[in-house]
C-alpha cells in the first residue's frame, strides 16, 4: 500500500518526503521493524516511542509518523507529523488491514463493572439468532466458534484490527468489544466504525492510571463523543454520571433504567439462587441470572439488541431465557454438605457491594464469609474501601492475595485493613495465601453458610513477581469440596 493510502484519515501538519513509497506493515514496536515498514512513535505511559525512531529508521524503516520530528534524519525516509500518534495509529491500522469494521456491525461497551457480561451476551444473543459473531472481551476473543486468547481487555490497535479482519473474512455479521477506559484514551479504537456504544456505570478504579476520577470519566465519555451520528449511544440513567457521556455525542440517543422513566425499562419480580423473573419493557422472561447487576447488564443486552433493529422483539426474549452466565461472574458451587460458594470478579468496592447486596437478598439463616484481596501496582485508594465493603456485608472475612504482581501481599492486606471499621477487627482474618484463605473460609462454613471467593472470577493465575502461577478459585473451591 502507498503511504498516501495508509495516511487517507490521518490528519497530517507537515510532511517531509515522498507520500507516493510502497509501504511494508506498519509497527509501534521498533524491534518489529523490517524493510519498507511504517513506523509509529506513539507516547506511552512508561515509555515514549520518539526515542525508538532512530533504531526504526536503522532497521529499514521507510516512514515515520511522529508528533515531533526528530533533528537526525536519514535521505529516503519519510517523516509524518501528527497531532496525536496513537490516534493516527488507530486509522492507519483499520486502513492497513482493509477497514474490517465496516464489513460488521460494531458494538463497544464500556463501563467500570458489567462490560465483559454485556459484551458476552450479545456475542452469544447473536448465535443464538443463527448469525456469526466475533467478540472482543478479558475473558477470551472469539472469530465466530474459534477462541482466541485476551491479553488486554482491549488489544492494540494493529491486534484490534487483525483480529476484526479474521472475523469480517470468516463471514461474521456482527463484533461485539469490550472498550475500556485506557483503550479509549490511548486512541486504541480509533479509525473503527462503530454501529453502538453502550455505558453501563461508572465507580472508582484505575485511578493509578487516570490520576483523577475526573479524567476516568472523561476517557470513557471521550468514546461516545467519538461515535458517528449513525449509531447508537445507550446509557444507564440509574448511574449518576450516565447522562454526561451524552452530552457532546453525535450518536442517537436512548437511556435504560431499572428506577425511573426511560427509553428501555427493566423491573426484577422474583429472585432466586438460580435465577428471577425480569420485566423488560413490560414483557416478563424468566432468565438464568440473579442480582439486580445482572439485571442492568440484561437490560443493556435487551437494548442494544432492539437498537441494532435486525431481529423481532419476540425472537430476542426468547433469546434472553436462553443466556446462561459467563464465566467467573456469580459461578455457584455447592458442596455436598449444604455450603454454596461464589465465584465473582468483583475487583472494586462497587462492584463488591453488588455481589454482597445479591447475597443478602438470597441467603435464609446462614451466615456470609467473604475472601478478597486487591491487585498489586494498581489503584491503592481501593484497598481499604474494599475490606470496608467486605466487613460492612459479611459476617466473616479473609483477607488475602489476589494478584500481588510486584508488590508484597502482606503489604496490600495492610493496606486494606485501613478500612476495617472500629469494633470489626474480631470478624477478619489475614490469610496472604489464596488457597490456604479460600481453604479457611470453606471449612469454618456450615450447612446454609454462602462463600463468596471474589476478585479474580475466570482468572486462572496468579501473578506474582512478573511470573504467572496457574490458580483458579473454581479449581480450589472443588477441590476443597471434594467434587
Amino acid at each position: 500500500m502507498k503511504l498516501s493510502e495508509l495516511l487517507k484519515d490521518v490528519p497530517c501538519k507537515a510532511v517531509q518526503g515522498s507520500l507516493e513509497i510502497e509501504t511494508g506493515k506498519v509497527c509501534f514496536d521498533s524491534r518489529k521493524v523490517e524493510n519498507g515498514d511504517v513506523f509509529v512513535a506513539q507516547r506511552g505511559a512508561h515509555v515514549d516511542g520518539h526515542a525508538y525512531i532512530g533504531t526504526a529508521v536503522e532497521r529499514g524503516a521507510a516512514a515515520v509518523v511522529c508528533e515531533e520530528v526528530p533533528d537526525a534524519r536519514k535521505e529516503g525516509v519519510a517523516y509524518v507529523l501528527t497531532e496525536n500518534s496513537s490516534e493516527a495509529l488507530g486509522w492507519m491500522a483499520s486502513r492497513y488491514y482493509g477497514e474490517p469494521s465496516r464489513e460488521m456491525r460494531v458494538v463497544g461497551v464500556t463501563g467500570t463493572n458489567g462490560k465483559t457480561t454485556t459484551a458476552t451476551l450479545l456475542y452469544e444473543m447473536a448465535r443464538l439468532m443463527g448469525e456469526k459473531a466475533g467478540l472482543l472481551s478479558t475473558v477470551c476473543n472469539y472469530v465466530g466458534d474459534e477462541k482466541v486468547p485476551a491479553s488486554h481487555t482491549t488489544p492494540d490497535a494493529l491486534e484490534i484490527n487483525r483480529l476484526m479482519r479474521r472475523m469480517a473474512d470468516a463471514g461474521c455479521r456482527y463484533c461485539f468489544m469490550e472498550v475500556s477506559s485506557h483503550a479509549a484514551d490511548q486512541r486504541r479504537v480509533s479509525g473503527l466504525d462503530f454501529d453502538g456504544g453502550i455505558f453501563s456505570n461508572i465507580t472508582h478504579d484505575h485511578l493509578d492510571y487516570h490520576k483523577t476520577f475526573r479524567a476516568y470519566i472523561e476517557a470513557k465519555k471521550g468514546f461516545f463523543d467519538r461515535l458517528p451520528a449513525t449509531a447508537f449511544a445507550l446509557t444507564n440513567a440509574d448511574d449518576k454520571n450516565g447522562m454526561v457521556m451524552l452530552q457532546n455525542t453525535s450518536a442517537r440517543k436512548y437511556t435504560y433504567s431499572c428506577r425511573r422513566m426511560a427509553d428501555f425499562t427493566g423491573k426484577v419480580i422474583e429472585k432466586h439462587l438460580d435465577g428471577m423473573l425480569l420485566s423488560l419493557n413490560g414483557t416478563e422472561v424468566w432468565v438464568k441470572f440473579t442480582g439486580d447487576f445482572n439485571a442492568y447488564n440484561l437490560l443493556a443486552v435487551y437494548a442494544a439488541a432492539r437498537l441494532l433493529g435486525d431481529w423481532k422483539e419476540e425472537d430476542i426474549v426468547r433469546a434472553m431465557s436462553l443466556l446462561v452466565p459467563v464465566s467467573g461472574r456469580f459461578e455457584t458451587i455447592l458442596s455436598r454438605e449444604g455450603v454454596m460458594a461464589i465465584v465473582d470478579y468483583a475487583h472494586t468496592p462497587d462492584a463488591l457491594e453488588n455481589v454482597l447486596s445479591t447475597i443478602a437478598g438470597l441467603r435464609r439463616e446462614g451466615k456470609v464469609f467473604t475472601v478478597v484481596g486487591a491487585g498489586g501496582d494498581r489503584d491503592k485508594t481501593k484497598r481499604p474501601e474494599m475490606a470496608e465493603v467486605a466487613c460492612r456485608m459479611s459476617d466473616r472475612v479473609i483477607l488475602t492475595s489476589d494478584n500481588p504482581r510486584s508488590e508484597e501481599p502482606t503489604a496490600i492486606i495492610e493496606d486494606m485493613k485501613k478500612g476495617i471499621p472500629k469494633g470489626e477487627e474480631d470478624k477478619v482474618l489475614s490469610i496472604p495465601d489464596r488457597r490456604e484463605a479460600i481453604r479457611a473460609a470453606l471449612l469454618l462454613s456450615h450447612k446454609g453458610d454462602i462463600v463468596l471467593v471474589a476478585g479474580k472470577g475466570h482468572e486462572d493465575y496468579q501473578e506474582i513477581k512478573g511470573v504467572k502461577h496457574h490458580f483458579d478459585d473454581k479449581e480450589v473451591i472443588k477441590e476443597i469440596f471434594k467434587l
